[in-house]
């Protein structure tokens, strides 16, 4: 059974471990994120972004898809189904919707007053229907920016307002993390990590995990972050075992056969992360 992730943060914020969000782009990926981590009694966050909604065929396709794959793999531990990066009020709403239990509204490139306005209506409404709301101040640059460069710091003062005049269950304050690969190395505000997970009393939440050093994850989680994001690292390992079977192997055209190249490099991926966050048998415990 799908589950917001309300009690999944909140437990991780009290045991100080964090919960993996794995982006989501096809079945076989969602087989592979559901299984590795039932394998692991760790809970787990399915994130799916706009694009990827659009290419599986829709948020009632990707929730069809989830329930029956947790019911015909016995999936037990909880899991939750998150719209990453939602653009507008209206894509919240679809998704909510259709099933999502949870949802992120990225109003972040506005100014404040107009992220508040935006991530205000969107609360209101996925909270009459038991659905949590994450929500980002400042803005977490992509691939294309380096690493510093298109990131624009979250301020303290700005997260508490947005937090108190929005009521959202989760804060993605952008404090020196990038989408995809990293063009030098990750430079966190760890002090002003510290200071939001306080002043907002907050499960924070940090984009962009894949590249960022293990020591510093471990130090974010001492420092309030309870949701990790992960995609790039996942491409990654699943691409190199396909290159691998594609070149080693010229005969193979099996689709079927092609995509599951790529699972036992993911899967390893998958349970490096959940080791690291400290969640694998905590499935059972929040």
């Amino acid at each position: 059974m799908l589950e917001n992730m309300g009690r999944m943060l909140n437990s991780a914020k009290e045991g100080k471990f964090a919960i993996a969000q794995f982006n989501i782009n096809n079945l076989e990926w969602t087989r592979f994120v559901l299984e590795e981590c039932e394998k692991n009694e760790s809970p787990v966050i399915l994130g799916v972004s706009e694009g990827a909604a659009k290419y599986m065929g829709g948020y009632q396709t990707v929730v069809d898809m989830v329930k029956n794959l947790m019911e015909y793999l016995s999936i037990t531990v909880p899991v939750a189904i998150h719209l990453d990066h939602a653009s507008s009020y209206e894509s919240c709403k679809e998704a909510i919707d259709a099933g999502f239990t949870s949802v992120m509204i990225d109003a972040s490139k506005e100014n404040l007053e107009t992220n508040i306005e935006i991530s205000k209506k969107v609360v209101e409404y996925a909270h009459a229907r038991n659905v949590t709301v994450e929500g980002e101040v400042g803005h977490v640059g992509g691939q294309e920016d380096g690493v510093v460069g298109g990131i624009l710091y979250a301020e303290v003062e700005d997260c508490i307002r947005y937090c108190r005049e929005t009521g959202l269950d989760f804060l993605a304050p952008a404090l020196g993390s990038v989408h995809g690969p990293y063009h030098g190395d990750p430079v966190l505000a760890f002090d002003r990590m510290e200071d939001i997970k306080e002043k907002t009393n907050l499960p924070l939440v940090l984009h962009g995990g894949s590249g960022i050093y293990d020591e510093q994850i471990r130090k974010a989680i001492s420092c309030g972050i309870c949701k990790l994001n992960i995609n790039t690292e996942l491409q990654q390992a699943w691409t190199k075992g396909v290159r691998e079977k594609l070149s080693n192997d010229s005969e193979v055209y099996d689709p079927r056969k092609v995509i599951k190249a790529g699972e036992l490099l993911m899967k390893e991926a998958i349970k490096q992360k959940l080791e690291l966050l400290g969640s694998i048998g905590m499935a059972f415990k929040i």
